[in-house]
C-alpha cells in the first residue's frame, strides 16, 4: 500500500514468497505462522475488499491475491518449497532422471506402479497409500537434514525421489476417485 494515499500497488515482479510470508528462508516452516500469515495477508488485499476501487487497484488485488496463494501453496507443500529453494540458490532443478543410478529405488517404485495397475482392491490401496506417506515423510527429514548442512546436491537428489512419490500420490488418488 502507498504509505501517503493508502492505495494498493502492484506487486514486486519476482517477489521472495519467503519474506512475503514472513518466514525464515528455510526448509524448516511453522505451518501455523505460515496459515496465520497467508489468511492475514488474504484478508487485506482479497478482490472483495477492492470492489468499490478504481480498476487499477482492483486488478492489483487480484494480483496480490493470487501471489499470495502460489507462496502458500508453494511453501506448505515440502517439495515444491524444496525446488524452490533450490531455484533460489540458483541449482538446477531436480530431475527425475537424478535418480536413475539408484537402481534399488527404481525398483521400489516400479512395484508400486504395478501394484497400482492392479484391479482396484480397497486394502492393497490403504497399503500403498501408508507406504508412499511413510516414505514422504522419510524423504522429508532426509532433505530437511541436508538442506539444515547446506548440502544442496543432497537435497536435489532427495527432492527428485520426493517427485517420484508425489507422482505415485497423484495415481493412486486417482484410482480411489469412484468411477
Amino acid at each position: 500500500f502507498c504509505p501517503g494515499c493508502q492505495a494498493l500497488q502492484p506487486p514486486a515482479p519476482r517477489p521472495d514468497l519467503f519474506r512475503l510470508m514472513d518466514c525464515d528462508r528455510s526448509f524448516r516452516i511453522d505451518a501455523r505462522q505460515l496459515q496465520r500469515r497467508f489468511r492475514s495477508l488474504q484478508r487485506a488485499v482479497h478482490p472483495d475488499r477492492f470492489g468499490q476501487r478504481p480498476l487499477k487497484e482492483q486488478y492489483y488485488s487480484e494480483q496480490h491475491s493470487s501471489l499470495i496463494n502460489k507462496a502458500y501453496q508453494t511453501l506448505l507443500n515440502p517439495l515444491s518449497r524444496g525446488l524452490y529453494l533450490l531455484e533460489l540458490s540458483g541449482v538446477e532443478p531436480a530431475q527425475e532422471t537424478d535418480c536413475d543410478a539408484d537402481s534399488v529405488f527404481l525398483m521400489e517404485i516400479m512395484e508400486i506402479n504395478e501394484k497400482l495397475a492392479e484391479p482396484k482392491n480397497e486394502h492393497s490401496l490403504e497399503e500403498i497409500e501408508t507406504l508412499i506417506k511413510v516414505k514422504q515423510e522419510e524423504l522429508t527429514r532426509e532433505v530437511t537434514a541436508a538442506f539444515e548442512r547446506d548440502d544442496l546436491q543432497e537435497a536435489k537428489k532427495l527432492l527428485a525421489k520426493m517427485k517420484y512419490f508425489a507422482n505415485l500420490e497423484d495415481k493412486l488418488k486417482a484410482k480411489k476417485i469412484p468411477s
